[in-house]
């Protein structure tokens, strides 16, 4: 398989896993706390990651530089938005948050531009960003729109997580070259980790808490998939694809959203689905670099 097919795939693949995390962490909240929530399933994806380095017989490096780089990527791109997202859900629908979350990409844009040479600010990234952010507001519509009169401070949660996305993102694209993606994922987990446990068990005491059922399953979800599984891909995607590309994940995430609507909840297949999602796959084509695609249309 082309290696671009292989990249596009897995991109899809953490699309996927994320498009049911919304969904999940809805379920999550109502028995748990979102800082519980976030911690169990850091947790779990922090255990299991330790597990496959083990099994794959990689160590993780025991330098300083390499444990301070986790630490920032495990708070700016795990504890603090998994935290914000779960608690701004509590308060605002996944509609809204799905146009809040479409300023991850400019967020990247605009830092990739700052911080790395070859990811520079073009009129091409300009235009894939544009029609990106055209496909998320086709979907919701602007129904949507109209929960901007809803708590100001849980808007603002989910801004702010997507801006971490975007630093996260840009910051693992800068230091990807210094170690594996595999190292970088497993360190940042634990790190992660130890950054919400503190946190969790001194404001919401999470091991006296009752968790229903279903906490339980999407905490278990929330944890393999979104988090571990996704973690792995995430870390390899970024010195594949770049920043401003990866980011275009964050247009291909809601559509999927809706499209298991369809699928498992017997929602209509509406002609918003299928212009969002030709929207997005126009805007990461546009995004793409002209010999990347010049290639793909040789095989």
């Amino acid at each position: 398989m082309p290696s671009h097919v292989k990249n596009y795939s897995l991109l899809l693949l953490l699309a996927v896993l994320w498009s049911g995390s919304f969904a999940f962490i809805k379920i999550g909240v109502e028995s748990v706390g979102p800082l519980t929530l976030t911690w169990a399933r850091l947790s779990i994806a922090a255990v299991l990651l330790m597990i496959w380095l083990k099994l794959n017989s990689i160590r993780l490096p025991r330098n300083l530089g390499y444990w301070k780089i986790c630490a920032f990527i495990g708070l700016i791109g795990n504890a603090l938005p998994f935290s914000l997202i779960s608690w701004g859900e509590t308060r605002i629908d996944s509609g809204l948050t799905a146009v809040l979350m479409g300023i991850m990409p400019i967020t990247t844009a605009v830092l990739a531009h700052i911080f790395i040479k070859d990811e520079s600010f073009t009129a091409r990234t300009g235009m894939g960003i544009m029609v990106g952010l055209g496909s998320v507001a086709v979907l919701v519509g602007p129904a949507a729109f109209e929960g901007l009169s809803g708590p100001l401070v849980a808007q603002l949660a989910v801004v702010l997580s997507a801006i971490c996305y975007g630093a996260s993102t840009t910051f693992t694209r800068f230091f990807s070259g210094h170690w594996s993606g595999k190292q970088i994922a497993g360190g940042t987990m634990i790190c992660a980790c130890l950054w919400m446990t503190p946190v969790t068990f001194l404001i919401e005491s999470p091991l006296t808490q009752s968790i229903t059922a279903s906490g339980w399953l999407a905490i278990a979800y929330l944890g393999v998939g979104p988090t571990a599984i996704a973690m792995l891909i995430f870390f390899h995607l970024i010195s594949q694809l770049g920043a401003n590309r990866f980011a275009q994940v964050n247009y291909i995430v809601p559509v999927l959203g809706a499209l298991w609507g369809v699928l498992f909840l017997n929602e209509i297949f509406s002609w918003r689905l299928i212009t969002a999602l030709t929207l997005v796959v126009i805007s990461i084509n546009i995004v793409r670099p002209r010999k990347n695609l010049a290639r793909t249309l040789k095989t």
